[in-house]
Formats: structure tokens, sequence, C-alpha cells
């Protein structure tokens, strides 16, 4: 357990230009400009409105289930050689950490005067929440997903059809989610008048990066309290989290970013942004992402549709940077082996994105023997059983 002093602030807003020190920004095409411009103006007018704030926090606290409990993993831990935490956004509604954000970005987009709702979804939770949130409010849903994903989640995509939304493959390139953000980000630059794109992880154009931690910032408030409670008031040793654009895990970070708790954001390996540490341009933000010698951007590989991204948050670049936060790739075979070890130890089948966290805490259970660590669950398995079922059958 560490100590709570404070450090030099970390994670407030970032520069007017939309930068986290070098990363962040703005660099899209000029159509876009004037929308990310309203965005922000509308932003920021939501936030200091108090009557805002209330609307969001009683939809969360009355639909989406928050705030979500921390439990403790004691056969894990016991597994392990360490105290375990998990924090349980697997219970939130619909499956995952995603309905926060979405609500948030619904609620804003309900306040600009939009109807139509476009997302994004590469595991298809993020759909999936933002579905439920069109059907709540009665507007329109248009959601763009890889086909290979498609065919991966077809649990999800039933259910973001039941909710009324349409799903649209994106057929080029890898038909992953890169080409989902592609193709929902045309529609946009198209339909900006009447829609709004909900864009679902923390990279993206200034604000999103901002705007989306901002309405996960819930998750670490939560268990910077409820973590509290369990240990005399102090902090776990290391909060970990999956990554792959990386929204999850900079809403949990920045509950603890102040103290000395150690932060470490675990990616796949097939998809390992920050572990290539290259600085490029992917939709319409500078980051760390996985290109070649002549700036090509590479296709990203992983058994988890939700993280195969060949970026990474530019907050999340600027962590790394600054030595604050450090990222660790995992394998789809430890992956594969933590899935079920959470599974037959907790009763809990974790969905494969949170499993790559509890992947690396098994790889390195020597280094945290004797430590507590707490690592944000952030979505439950089941959109993943039917993969998981071919995967095991063919092992």
């Amino acid at each position: 357990m560490t100590d709570t002093a404070p450090q030099t602030p970390l994670m407030g807003d970032p520069s007017p230009e939309g930068r986290f020190g070098q990363f962040g920004g703005r660099f899209v095409p000029e159509t876009l400009v004037p929308a990310c411009q309203e965005l922000e103006k509308a932003f920021r007018s939501a936030w200091g409105d108090p009557e805002f704030r209330a609307e969001l926090h009683d939809l969360l606290t009355n639909y989406a289930g928050r705030p979500s409990p921390v439990t403790e993993a004691k056969r894990l831990g016991e597994e392990l050689g360490y105290r375990v935490l998990l924090k349980r956004e697997d219970l939130n509604h619909t499956g995952s950490h995603k309905i926060n954000n979405v609500l948030g970005q619904a609620l804003l987009a309900k306040r600009m005067g939009k109807t139509r709702l476009i997302a994004e979804t590469g595991a298809g939770q993020h759909g999936v929440a933002t579905a439920t949130a069109a059907a709540l409010f009665g507007m329109d849903c248009i959601v763009y997903m890889g086909e290979v994903d498609i065919k991966r989640q077809e649990l999800n995509v039933f259910r973001m059809n039941l909710l009324g939304a349409e799903v649209v493959p994106a057929m080029s390139g890898s038909r992953t989610l890169k080409d989902a953000v592609n193709e929902a980000m045309r529609d946009w630059v198209a339909k900006v008048e009447d829609s709004y794109y909900c864009l679902g992880s923390a990279m993206g154009p200034h604000p999103y990066p901002w705007m989306v931690r901002t309405f996960h910032e819930v998750i670490g408030a939560e268990a910077r309290e409820q973590c509290a409670a369990l240990l005399d008031g102090g902090v776990p040793d290391v909060v970990t989290a999956c990554v792959g654009g990386g929204s999850n895990a900079i809403g949990i970070f920045s509950g603890f970013a102040d103290t000395d708790a150690e932060l470490v954001g675990v990616e796949p390996a097939g998809g390992a942004a920050v572990g290539r540490k290259v600085p490029g341009v992917v939709h319409g933000s500078k980051s760390y992402l996985m290109q070649d010698e002549v700036g090509q951007v590479l296709e990203a590989e992983s058994i988890s549709a939700g993280l195969d991204y060949p970026g990474v948050g530019p907050e999340h670049a600027h962590l790394a940077d600054i030595g604050r936060a450090r990222y660790e790739p995992v394998t789809d075979a430890e992956v594969v082996e933590a899935f079920q070890l959470m599974s037959r130890t907790e009763g809990i089948i974790p969905a494969l994105e949170p499993a790559h966290a509890l992947a690396w805490m098994m790889r390195d259970r020597e280094a945290l023997a004797g430590k507590t660590v707490l690592l944000n669950l952030s979505g439950r398995g089941d959109k993943d059983v039917a993969q998981m079922m071919d995967v095991l059958r063919n092992d």
C-alpha cells in the first residue's frame, strides 16, 4: 500500500490547442474544424452547467447502475500471490464502462439539438451502449463496425439491431476498428448539421480525448474512495487496465495520477502503439501509433476486437512520455489463459479486453508479490464466449 502524498497535478485540462504535452491537437479536414469547435464550445458550456451535471448523475445512478463496486478477488489473489481488487465496470448496464461516456455524449447531443447518433465499434460494446442511449432518448443511430468484427461479435450486432440501430460494415483496410472510425468520420462530415459523432474512446481530434476522459473520470473517483475504505485511507500499489484507444484506463488512472500508485496500461502485442514509441497522426490527433519506416499505418492484430487498433489516446502517449505510466504488451495466448483463470477462480467471466491486464498481472506475479493491485474490469465476457469456444476447441 503506497503513500497518498500528492505529486504535481496531472490529467487536468489540455492546452487551448487540445494538447497533452506534445500529443493531441486537432488534425482534421477544414470541413470538420467548425464541427469540432462547436462541440468544444457545447461541452464546455454543458460541463459548467449544474443542471447538465445533475441530469447525467441521475442517469448514471438510476439507469446505468453506478457506483460500480470494488470487489476483492480473494481466490485469484491467492493464486497470484498478492492482493487483487477489481473495479467492476462489468456490472454496468450494457456490460462495460462504455455507458459512462455514451450517456454523457448523448445528453450533450440532445442539448445541441442533434437527432442522429453516429458511432464506431470494435468489440461491439460501444455500439451497444450508443444504441441503448439512442433508444432511451428517441434518436436515430447508425453504428460502423469492421466486417471482421461483425463476424466475431455476432451477439453484439444482434443487440444493436434489437435496440433499433443500423449496423453498417466497414469493408476497407483490415475491416476492423480503425476502418470503422474512418467510416464514422466520413458520415459525420457529410451530415454534421443533424448528426453527432459519439466517439467511443479517448482518441480523435480535440475535444474528444479530453471529453471522453472527463466522462470516464467517475471510474477513478469512485475507485479512489472505495480503495481508501478498503486500505485504511491508502491507495493500491498498482492500478492497471487494458489499453487500445484507452478510455477505461484513462478513466481509472485519473483517480490515482496524483498518488504514488504505479499506473500500468496493457496493450496487445500485435497493437503495442506505446511500446513502439513512434509519434504520428491518426484519426485527428498526434499520438504514438504503429507505422512503418515511411509513415504508413500498420494493421493491428489482437484476439480482442476492442483493442484491435494501431494507435493510442494522446493522453496515454503523454503519460508514457513523462514516465507517469508504463505500458506492457501481452500475447493472445497469455490473454486466453487469463480469461480462463478469472472465470475459474472468481466465477467472473471477463471480457477479452480486461483479460489483457490480468495476463500481465499473471506474467509479473513475482515482481508484484506482496502488493495490492487494482484491475479495472472494464467489461464482462458474454460477448466473447462463442469466440473463446472456437479458440479452446482448436487448441
